[in-house]
């Protein structure tokens, strides 16, 4: 309940600070309710993007030890569709359909950690190259299974 209270002292604050950099300002054309509690302060705004930073430069060291047949999600769909097409029996027996989710995804996650929607130019998931490579994938299978 402290914690509550703190963050209620700090939300006052931060409005009346902002109200006396308003009036400051001459800013005459501020209707109450329209400022958000939720505004970062630009040493906050600078700490984001700082640990964003970091964490985009981690994220690109993950896969540098990973031969590129395995890191590829491409050359990783073209060996299974290859396995499919020479061993049908044992593609089927082995259930891959199953397994693929779980074998693509945390290379399907390494690409969407710098993707944020609600930026104005963000690229459409259906854009990414392994949506483009599992939705080829997904027609190659459709087309080579008996109906």
């Amino acid at each position: 309940i402290q914690g509550e209270d703190n963050s209620s002292e700090l939300i006052t604050k931060y409005r009346t600070c902002r109200r006396q950099v308003r009036e400051c300002s001459g800013e005459a054309d501020h209707h109450e309710g329209m400022s958000s509690d939720d505004e970062l302060t630009p040493t906050e705004v600078t700490e984001f993007q700082k640990s964003k930073d970091n964490v985009l430069e981690d994220s690109r060291k993950i896969l540098e030890d990973v031969h590129a047949d395995f890191c590829d999600i491409r050359k990783i769909l073209l060996k299974f569709q290859e396995w499919k097409e020479k061993f049908p029996d044992s593609y089927c027996d082995a259930y891959i359909g199953f397994c693929l989710p779980k074998l693509l995804n945390p290379l399907i996650r390494v690409q969407l950690i710098n993707w944020n929607p609600l930026e104005q130019n963000f690229t459409e998931l259906e854009e990414m190259p392994w949506f483009r490579a599992i939705e080829e994938f997904s027609d190659a299978k459709n087309v080579s299974e008996p109906k």
